[in-house]
């Protein structure tokens, strides 16, 4: 289902963009995101209109949102101009600002939150079982592909030889496991939980043991609505907060919220969120050592020319004053 899902939003996202030039109309914005529960806020913000309500006092008359598979198209659409606002994760935002992205990290959205899932009839009793194996994982220089290769290598598996890692979104991984054609995934929830329940997987690992308190998810804004609108920057700011705390103090409608969104089950998206080590945040500076340390190992990987600094990817201004 998300894959049929995932190619029908694409598909809308791709006619929608051939009718935007550059940002969107001084009225609108446009919101990037993923079908991941990593990325609820947004959802929840959306369904409550709330974006609507507390962005409308700053002009502001329609939210467009498009989804996307995972970070890398959703940057590159960002670096297009054709986002305003952008729920990602960190590797992806620092792989484009190495590109020239013209953004800023405002908020954290979430740390932690995937598993390494193995077919059933693999035993797996460390990472040296995994030589040999077709892995498939989100493609390069994204969160799951960072910390998967970054991991390997600090177990002396080259990524390179030892093993073959496939790029792809959550959708396709999801069908190449249950078919046989990979050996494993290593993907975003609600995705491992699906895969257990269907039978076609076992999780043997979650990514907070892979890199404790690892960053993931963040909240993005363009630097031209930085600049010319810092006090709706701040609301924006103001609403992600908001919506965060409300699903962690109403779990089962976040639960309801997603399913809804994305057409699953809610049992299954129930299950995802109990089994998950992932933690929903707002609090930047929660995740600013650990994004950073993804330039070094995205520097080491060769997917960016030198390591970028905190100034080059935050800003944490915005939070700041919402938090007074």
């Amino acid at each position: 289902m998300i894959r049929t899902k995932a190619t029908i939003f694409i598909t809308i996202m791709l006619l929608a963009a051939a009718f935007v030039s550059g940002c969107a109309a001084p009225n609108e914005l446009n919101i990037g995101y993923q079908p991941s529960t990593h990325q609820i806020a947004h959802m929840t913000a959306m369904e409550k209109g709330w974006w609507a309500e507390d962005l409308a006092p700053f002009g502001i008359e329609v939210i467009n949102e498009f989804e996307f598979p995972t970070g890398a198209p959703e940057m590159t659409s960002m670096l297009a101009g054709d986002l305003d606002i952008a729920y990602v994760g960190a590797a992806p935002v620092i792989s484009a600002l190495s590109r020239g992205l013209d953004a800023k990290i405002v908020a954290g959205v979430q740390t932690q939150g995937s598993n390494l899932v193995v077919r059933p009839e693999i035993n797996y009793t460390g990472p040296q079982d995994l030589k040999g194996l077709k892995i498939a994982t989100f493609p390069a220089g994204t969160i799951q592909d960072t910390l998967l290769r970054s991991w390997l290598e600090e177990n002396n598996i080259d990524p390179e030889v030892d093993l073959d890692i496939l790029a792809m979104g959550p959708g396709d991984a999801i069908t190449a496991i249950s078919a046989g054609q990979v050996d494993a995934v290593f993907l975003p929830h609600p995705a491992p939980t699906i895969i257990e329940i269907e039978g076609n997987g076992v999780s043997v690992l979650a990514s907070g043991e892979m890199s404790p308190d690892h960053a993931c998810c963040v909240l993005v804004v363009s630097g031209e609505l930085i600049r010319e609108n810092p006090d709706m920057v701040e609301q924006i700011v103001s609403t992600h907060i908001k919506a965060t705390e409300y699903n962690k103090d109403n779990i089962d409608e976040a639960s309801e919220i997603f399913a809804a969104k994305t057409g699953w089950e809610v049992e299954k998206v129930d299950k995802s969120l109990a089994d998950w080590d992932g933690i929903w945040i707002s609090d930047p500076n929660l995740i600013v050592d650990s994004t950073v340390d993804y330039t070094t190992i995205q520097y080491g990987l060769g997917y960016i020319d030198k390591p970028l600094n905190q100034e080059d990817i935050f800003d944490l201004s915005f939070f700041e004053a919402v938090m007074g």
